[in-house]
């Protein structure tokens, strides 16, 4: 189905030229003055205090790596899906179709969240009026907050993990066509009610905002409401962490550079981060120290290790999300997207046939004809692990010190920083970037000493440095913005930090899945693979015993391969080699030549 209003915008994000075709949102409020008091800092942090608390960041970021649920995250999109549209004009009387309907729904689990934990995790809506937008204008459009209070008052900044809820087709104004949006954006607001079920039930120090927005698709309008909002009240926000297409891995024909190699290309290994690259402003070392969060905290324990790409620009070419009003209004903020995306949104191209902003942006299809959607173009394995590395970098940037001011010295000896004390640091972090360098740090030291003279510099060059704190649980705060200066001379090179302070995990920080959920029975290791994996068979409801077949099939769902197992009370594994070109494909389970199971597998070359 192709929508014909006129395209203004290809958001997710939209098309800079047009941020400000409509004017900026008025009367902007928020439906719970508790909520308010919260994100200020006033409050007695007694009134939502655990029973049993749980603070310890390794525990937690063991906890979040074991309870994210691909099950959880499916039952979601399909969810999300079943709105038929999500966008931010359409219906909003509804109980079944519309943004009406969606925010209602996405409410509701805030609030069964904070039932599930003692009243702790607070709904609320964001509500505010859209004027001059050429819809239509909107009195009362309404954004869903889940806020989870952090235990020290007396440091009132808050973490945001965001997703735009909205979606669209190819018209802005069409709220009518059928627009599922399921990687753009439900993957991300998937990831945003996952990361509140599993995180609410332990304790921070700072304050997390979970936020779905509203608006994005028309101009980001509902994170400048949140902005704006935020700056009004005086809310201190220590970093937005925003989810924009976090579940694709099939390159589209179109995705907007810097991206994909080709159409058909193949990533569930690599996620990146957009950031404002202006050296005077944190934005950018808020994306390092993610980076810097997943390599200490999260590489050495996940299953299936990631590259996180810190990406040179504030966005793809010509695009924006939700994190550029947090950037305008002073906050730190930065965007997470798949390293494939399927497509540009440009579909007032003739030629254009990729699926995003398209009535073809959907949960999958049925490979083996038995009319239950089973190869999924959001892969819930990827999904789950931008979930986790959202989650633990949360969870940092909710535990960790303060971030310290520093003095950069161009001296005789060479470049020397001069670093206020942080309460509690027990170390400091200096990062060092060359002029001619990419967006990675090129060096980073550790020093217990507040006066550092930088090592390793050669004479005739400029350098950036950078600089973060370490507290005594091992937990580094953000890094500082960039200071730089030329060098005059070779300064003697120094150990570098080897990252010490990893996370440890043991079997029972493992959180178990409610029981009403279906368990996955196809599950392949590793995955993506190149040279073989093992197929895991677990009917845990079904004790089939005896013969079964797992045929492998291409994208268009012809077989190009065929494997015999025995599967004894219903479980077995098989080795499966690697065949053919390199690519997505789907494993089917046959019992009796009947398919029962199946899932998707990613062959790399």
């Amino acid at each position: 189905m192709r929508c014909t209003c006129a395209l203004l915008f290809a958001s997710a994000g939209v098309l800079l030229p047009f941020l400000m075709r409509a004017q900026a949102p008025t009367n902007i409020q928020c439906t719970d003055p508790l909520v308010v008091d919260v994100l200020k800092g006033q409050y007695d942090p007694a009134d939502y205090a655990a029973a049993a608390p749980i603070t310890d960041h390794q525990e937690i970021i063991c906890a979040i790596q074991g309870a994210v649920d691909t099950d959880s995250l499916l039952a979601d999109l399909r969810r999300l899906d079943a709105f038929h549209t999500r966008h931010t004009f359409s219906d909003t009387v509804s109980d079944a179709e519309g943004i009406g309907a969606a925010r209602r729904w996405a409410y509701a689990r805030f609030q069964q969240i904070g039932a599930a934990n003692d009243g702790r995790f607070l709904p609320a809506y964001l509500q505010f009026d859209i004027n001059g937008y050429d819809c239509s204008d909107i009195v009362g459009a309404r954004e869903v907050m889940g806020v989870l209070p952090g235990r020290d008052a007396s440091d009132p900044s808050v973490v945001i993990i965001e997703a735009h809820l909205d979606s669209r087709c190819a018209g802005p104004c069409d709220s009518a066509c059928y627009a599922p949006g399921i990687d753009d954006n439900g993957s991300g607001s998937a990831l945003v009610l996952e990361l509140a079920r599993v995180m609410a039930a332990y304790t921070f120090d700072r304050t997390i905002l979970f936020l779905l927005t509203v608006g994005e698709e028309q101009g980001l309008i509902g994170a400048e409401a949140m902005a704006q909002f935020c700056e009004d009240q005086g809310v201190a926000v220590r970093g937005v962490l925003n989810n924009d297409i976090v579940g694709g891995i099939i390159c589209g024909a179109t995705s907007s550079p810097p991206s994909c190699p080709s159409e058909g290309d193949i990533d569930s290994l690599t996620v990146r981060i957009f950031s404002n690259p202006t050296v005077y402003y944190p934005h950018r070392a808020l994306a390092r120290t993610v980076k810097l969060f997943y390599l200490e905290k999260l590489q050495d324990i996940v299953p299936v290790p990631m590259s996180v790409l810190v990406m040179p620009q504030e966005d793809r070419n010509g695009r924006g999300g939700d994190h550029i009003p947090f950037r305008a209004h002073g906050f730190p903020s930065v965007r997470f997207t798949s390293a494939n995306e399927a497509g540009d949104a440009d579909v007032e191209d003739p030629d254009y046939h990729d699926r995003q902003h398209t009535s073809g942006d959907v949960l999958g299809v049925d490979t083996d004809g038995d009319q239950v959607i089973d190869s999924l173009f959001v892969d819930l394995d990827y999904l789950g692990r931008n979930a986790v590395i959202n989650g633990a970098s949360a969870t940092l940037l909710a535990s960790g010190p303060a971030t310290p001011g520093f003095v950069l010295h161009d001296e005789p000896t060479g470049l020397r920083v001069s670093i206020a004390v942080v309460p509690g640091a027990m170390a400091y972090r200096v990062g060092v970037r060359n002029s001619g360098s990419g967006t990675d740090l090129d060096a980073l030291y550790r020093t217990t000493d507040t006066s550092f003279v930088v090592p390793g510099l050669d004479p005739n060059h400029t350098y950036f440095i950078s600089v973060a704190s370490v507290d005594s649980a091992g937990i580094t705060s953000p890094f500082s913005p960039d200071q730089f200066k030329s060098n005059d001379l070779a300064t003697a090179p120094a150990v570098m930090d080897d990252l010490p302070f990893g996370t440890a995990c043991g079997v029972n920080f493992m959180v178990g899945h409610p029981t009403d959920r279906p368990i996955p029975v196809l599950r392949a290791s590793p995955d993506p693979y190149s040279v073989s994996t093992i197929i895991l068979v677990d009917l845990r409801r079904k004790a089939v015993t005896g013969p079964a077949e797992v045929r492998i099939l291409d994208l268009q769902g012809r077989m190009i391969d065929s494997h015999f197992l025995e599967l004894t009370e219903g479980k077995g594994t098989l080795r499966l080699p690697a065949c053919g070109a390199s690519g997505l494909r789907h494993a089917v389970l046959l019992v009796g030549g009947v398919p029962i199971a199946n899932t998707v597998l990613v062959q790399t070359p």
